[in-house]
């Protein structure tokens, strides 16, 4: 009987509450010291990845100092540094070249009207591009690629014009309509036509001063009209010189 009663007793005692409360808070102790642990591990981590340029800086040169090399030689290593001051100045410098391209487009309106060759010289601005076009009528004959006594007079004035910005690039562009010459001519096709003529501008300018370094001439025959190719009054919008005058960074 007694054995009974010791037995009921030890059953009911394993079967306490209490005691199971504190093997579960025990468990939770333990958890909370591992991921105390594991936090302080990684602020640990992180402490090493922020490391300071200076300092670092400071500990290679004591290394160098210890071996006996001067500070003035190369490192063999790069540092990656913050960009955001080179981008910020690459920003400034596009502002500031819009901005000078203004005011370089106005003070050539000015020079046209003044000149009186706003009405044959067309002019527009576009993303820091300025483009002055001149209808190829004005420069040469159809189908032709020599400039006329007239065509020289007007590039006389534009002359002046590039002159009065000596930190803009010209790029002259020579352009056709789609009709091709005739078969059996003077010219191939119209590329040859194209190019003949923004050449021949180049050299007419270049003989009139205009340093040859800061000009090119292209062909584009009729690949980039302005207009459609349908009828003859577009044709002749499509048949053009353009002068397009640009200003790069630091120039």
């Amino acid at each position: 009987m007694s054995e009974d009663k010791y037995s009921l007793s030890t059953r009911i005692a394993d079967m306490d509450p209490d005691k199971e409360d504190d093997d579960t808070r025990s468990w939770i102790t333990i958890f909370a010291d591992i991921a105390l642990l594991l936090l302080v591990f990684f602020v640990l981590l992180f402490s090493f990845s922020t490391l300071s340029d200076e300092k670092f800086r400071e500990t290679i040169l004591s290394v160098r100092s210890s071996l006996g090399q001067k500070d003035t030689e190369d490192w063999g290593i790069r540092v990656r540094t913050d960009t955001s001051g080179v981008l910020m100045d690459m920003a400034t410098q596009f502002r500031q070249l819009r901005e000078a391209q203004q005011q370089a487009f106005a003070d050539i309106q000015y020079y046209q009207n003044e000149k009186g060759i706003e009405g044959i010289v067309g002019a527009r601005l576009d993303q820091g591009k300025i483009t002055l076009t001149l209808p190829s009528e004005v420069l040469f004959d159809l189908g032709e690629v020599d400039l006329k006594p007239q065509g020289k007079k007007v590039l006389q004035d534009m002359k002046d014009i590039f002159n009065r910005h000596p930190e803009q690039r010209i790029n002259i562009e020579g352009h056709t309509d789609n009709i091709p010459p005739r078969q059996g001519g003077r010219f191939e096709d119209n590329w040859e036509i194209s190019s003949l003529r923004a050449l021949n501008a180049l050299r007419f300018l270049m003989q009139e001063g205009i340093d040859p370094g800061r000009m090119t001439a292209t062909g584009y025959a009729d690949l980039q009209p302005l207009y459609p190719n349908t009828t003859e009054g577009n044709r002749a919008r499509n048949r053009r010189v353009e002068f397009v005058l640009e200003r790069h960074i630091g120039g």
